[in-house]
């Protein structure tokens, strides 16, 4: 028999596999829970801005998949409407960025998500905070498009 950490674990890997836009950016779900969620990038030149490091949008990926994971993690849809990032220092080439998500509050509607980016030496990268609306609606089967 499948323990709930496993299968809200299994349940947070389908969802990320059903989203091509992180997969192409070479952003891979490490774990999750029930309002948590852990992902990585390495940067590579795909990712590099003009100036040679990190591109903003980039980083925001990441912390929006890391977002999009965590309020999705209970089995319901849940949809960002409101979310805002602060860069704190610059990533380079080679950097294996992480965001981890964690839950700061959820009611029946509303779900409010603190996303932090770091590096491997822990320094912080950026800073996401997000808002989601909760919907009723299983999102087991929810597929690219928004149909069922």
């Amino acid at each position: 028999m499948m323990s709930d950490a496993t299968s809200v674990s299994e349940r947070m890997k389908r969802l990320a596999a059903r989203d091509p836009f992180p997969a192409s950016l070479g952003i891979e779900c490490l774990e999750g829970a029930p309002g948590r969620a852990v992902v990585r990038m390495q940067v590579g030149e795909r990712h590099l801005n003009l100036n040679g490091s990190c591109h903003g949008g980039a980083i925001f990926s990441l912390a929006d998949t890391a977002f999009g994971l965590a309020s999705n993690a209970y089995g319901v849809v849940a949809a960002g409407i409101d979310v805002h990032i602060t860069y704190i220092a610059a990533a380079k080439l080679g950097d294996v960025l992480t965001a981890t998500a964690t839950e700061v509050s959820r009611n029946r509607k509303l779900g409010v998500y603190r996303i932090d980016v770091s590096n491997a030496d822990n320094v912080l990268i950026a800073g996401f905070t997000g808002t989601a609306y909760i919907t009723s609606r299983s999102n087991d089967g929810a597929v690219a498009g928004g149909q069922e």
